[in-house]
């Protein structure tokens, strides 16, 4: 069993700051792949961030230049550093990761319940 456990989440102002954490917990071997999307009403779950474990790191579009993700492989953790937010990145936000449960084994892909992110204007 793998757990995905995501905080951080809350109502900022427009032009401020949060920080989102997301730790992984369980049977796990390593971790390939970690990742942020977020989700509104109505709306498929988009991709914000991704991070592979060599530190490969790709962007949505409208988060480039304000959000920065990072990970701690040691912990099983991936970070989203959010600054400059805007009210259209109100969202719940999901932390994924893609988790191996040996050398020879995938495990499989697993979310967290969300975060909620409010950014008023």
């Amino acid at each position: 069993q793998v757990q995905v456990v995501e905080s951080g989440g809350g109502l900022v102002q427009a032009g401020g700051s949060l920080r989102l954490s997301c730790a992984a917990s369980g049977s796990i071997f390593s971790i390939n792949d970690m990742g942020w999307y977020r989700q509104v009403p109505g709306k498929e779950r988009e991709l914000v961030a991704s991070i592979t474990r060599v530190g490969i790191i790709n962007y949505a579009d409208s988060v480039k230049g304000r959000f920065t993700i990072s990970r701690d492989n040691a912990k099983n953790t991936v970070y989203l550093q959010m600054n400059s937010l805007k009210p259209e990145d109100t969202a719940v936000y999901y932390c994924n990761a893609n988790v191996r449960a040996s050398a020879w084994e995938y495990a499989g892909d697993y979310w967290g319940q969300g975060t909620q992110v409010t950014v008023s204007s």
